[in-house]
């Protein structure tokens, strides 16, 4: 049995994270986390039925007083390092489904992770579809020498580029550097309108009513172009059901791992 504690536990997919782990034979939920629910019972807070655990406001509050083997953190951008680390230092693996992580987080992460010999798999997107996207960018990109990112978000989604666009930046970057027939430095009027430069590739994030999230990367040669794109529905279950993988997975494996794929077998 895999204890797990889940911060972010009345969020959107911590929503749906908690009856799928309910009903999963091999994992229990040992800690629910969240802020601004602190001390009160977890299926009052959801308003349905849910595990009778009383959230804690702090990840370190809950490891101190429910042993867990995972940390599973959908928090937000400023918090979640520190949620990790503080699991880091208990022994405790953690799966990270929240977005903007820096490189120099993730740097300190693996760090942390390898010297107390556990294990922390960070995904921008843990849906299947998006885990194939990332896949089928980096073969193209051995083929296709020039391409460029662009990601879709709602309105009130505060960090860009997503946690999604920062992960293909990184696979591609493994990859090589985009060719480009301008330098971005050579650019007549506002360089800006070329996108923020990930690890050399150009994210252009758009943030509007309307979408949920969907990304695409766009790759070019002389007279031909490739679409690679995914679409997010408005629905929790795919980012589920890679969460409870990656759950089943995060022991495996001592340092930091990022994206699904890398528990796959793809």
């Amino acid at each position: 049995m895999t204890r797990v504690c889940l911060a972010g536990a009345t969020g959107w997919v911590g929503r749906g994270l908690i009856p799928a782990i309910a009903a999963a034979p091999d994992l229990e939920l040992a800690a629910a986390v969240a802020r601004r629910g602190s001390g009160n019972p977890l299926p009052e807070a959801l308003s349905t039925d849910a595990p009778a655990l009383r959230l804690f406001g702090t990840v370190a509050e809950a490891l101190d007083a429910a042993p867990c083997d995972v940390l599973v953190d959908y928090t937000s951008p400023e918090a979640v390092r520190g949620h990790v680390l503080e699991a880091v230092r208990r022994g405790v693996h953690a799966v990270i489904g929240t977005s903007g992580l820096t490189e120099e987080d993730f740097a300190a992460i693996d760090s942390a992770a390898r010297e107390k010999g556990v294990g922390v798999l960070a995904a921008g997107n843990f849906a299947l579809t998006a885990v194939l996207l990332a896949k089928f960018a980096e073969i193209a990109a051995k083929h296709v020498p020039s391409w460029e990112i662009v990601e879709y978000a709602r309105a009130t989604k505060p960090d860009a580029p997503s946690g999604t666009a920062r992960e293909l930046a990184a696979r591609l970057a493994r990859v090589g550097k985009p060719q480009r027939e301008v330098p971005i430095e050579r650019t007549h009027g506002m360089r800006e309108a070329r996108g923020a430069q990930l690890l050399d590739t150009p994210i252009h994030s758009v943030r509007l009513p309307g979408f949920v999230s969907s990304i695409e990367v766009i790759f070019g040669r002389p007279d031909e172009t490739l679409t690679i794109r995914h679409d997010s529905g408005s629905g929790a279950a795919p980012y589920v059901d890679g969460t409870l993988l990656a759950v089943r997975k995060v022991g495996s494996f001592q340092g930091l791992r990022r994206g699904l794929d890398a528990v796959l077998d793809l």
